[in-house]
């Protein structure tokens, strides 16, 4: 079934009542929603309600529904929730199963010791500041978002990081050193280009 056989008229609805007002406060959370039954079945309308009422705008809500109807999964940002158990639970009464991105903190000294690196080389096998790797082991500094990413990819599988990061490194340095017949032949020229006088008048 095609979602345009039934989402713009709910929609239509929704959007000239803008449905229910919005929360007064919350925190940010990235989330990802899948199809958890059959698209008969999903309360697609109470589905975008639930984002807007988070403060995610309405085309935005609608897209995102869209796109996991028609992929099985998206991936959304929604502004304020209030409470994540709340949130996870209305989606699920309409047919959508949310699962968010843990914000507990990441124990980095347990990654880099379960790897059996110094700190040292933990940081330059995967590209890291060693001065941020010992600052988030102590203490002193917690790891920003992207960082935790970064480790979760790490503890998840390291050799795999591993092998796209220096691959990676490998590429860009053999796009930035010329082939070596190039550089054969600049040497061979270049002699030859010196030796050039001008001819006799």
């Amino acid at each position: 079934m095609s979602t345009n056989s039934w989402l713009p008229p709910g929609f239509e609805r929704l959007a000239r009542t803008q449905g229910r007002g919005k929360i007064a406060s919350g925190s940010p959370v990235a989330l990802l929603i899948e199809s958890a039954c059959s698209l008969r079945e999903m309360k697609t309308i109470n589905a975008i309600e639930s984002l807007v009422h988070r403060w995610m705008p309405l085309l935005r809500a609608k897209r995102a529904i869209e796109a996991m109807v028609h992929n099985g999964k998206a991936y959304v940002y929604v502004p304020k929730v209030e409470s994540l158990d709340a949130l996870t639970q209305e989606l699920a009464k309409a047919g959508v199963k949310a699962t968010a991105l843990p914000n507990a903190g990441i124990d980095v000294r347990a990654i880099r010791e379960k790897l059996d690196f110094t700190q040292e080389q933990f940081a330059v096998r995967y590209g890291l500041d060693v001065d941020s790797v010992r600052n988030w082991e102590t203490g002193r500094r917690t790891p920003d978002t992207a960082a935790q990413s970064y480790l979760r990819a790490i503890r998840a599988n390291p050799e795999a990081v591993e092998a796209a990061l220096w691959s990676d490194a490998a590429e860009d340095e053999r796009n930035a050193t010329p082939p070596a017949d190039a550089q054969r032949e600049t040497r061979a020229t270049a002699p030859a280009k010196a030796r050039v006088t001008p001819s006799a008048a």
